[in-house]
């Protein structure tokens, strides 16, 4: 038997973003964000309200990154999610975080954070509070990379978040092969 409980933004997993911009005096600001994920091949859509440091900075620099949280960086990740950059300018450095910035939008790459979409604005509706970015590049660092060059998520260890404990949990381990296993079927 199943049970009801209404509408709810209850999905697993939701991944935990953080979300970097600098402001207009050029200081790097963050954001956690947890309602987002691809759209379209080259493109994030994340929900985030206008009231945000962060969006008023991806609207006036129409660029941003998007940093996988990791387990190692789970206080500093949750940090920027409960300081707002509206009330505390620096919550970069009280989060421990180093900035380096992105060749290729205006905005900062989270140095502690290994892996990184960097985006363009697309489009921002105030009303929805759906961003719509243009994913021009991912960046990740050597130390996340497997043998053959690509990202390790073991090496990695992205968190998830869960809306319905307010938790944060690492991913699990393989338990299969994407478009392989269900070969078996046909």
């Amino acid at each position: 038997m199943r049970k009801n409980f209404g509408a709810k933004p209850w999905t697993y997993p939701q991944p935990v973003f953080i979300l970097a911009t600098y402001g207009e005096d050029g200081t790097p600001d963050a954001m956690n964000a947890a309602w987002g994920g691809i759209s379209e091949a080259n493109q994030l859509t994340m929900c985030i309200s206008a009231g945000h440091k962060t969006t008023a900075n991806i609207l006036a620099r129409r660029a941003f990154t998007v940093s996988m949280a990791t387990a190692d960086q789970v206080v500093a990740c949750d940090y920027v999610g409960m300081a707002s950059g509206n009330n505390v300018p620096d919550k970069l450095s009280k989060a421990g975080f180093h900035t380096t910035r992105s060749d290729l939008v205006d905005a900062p790459l989270i140095d502690e954070l290994p892996m990184a979409l960097e985006c363009r604005l697309i489009s921002y509706d105030p009303e929805s509070c759906r961003l719509v970015g243009e994913i021009v590049n991912v960046s990740a660092d050597e130390s996340v990379l497997d043998a053959g060059g690509k990202i390790d998520p073991d090496k990695l260890q992205p968190i998830t978040f869960d809306p319905i404990h307010n938790a944060y949990r690492k991913l699990g381990e393989k338990v299969g092969n994407a478009f392989s296993d269900g070969a078996a079927l046909k």
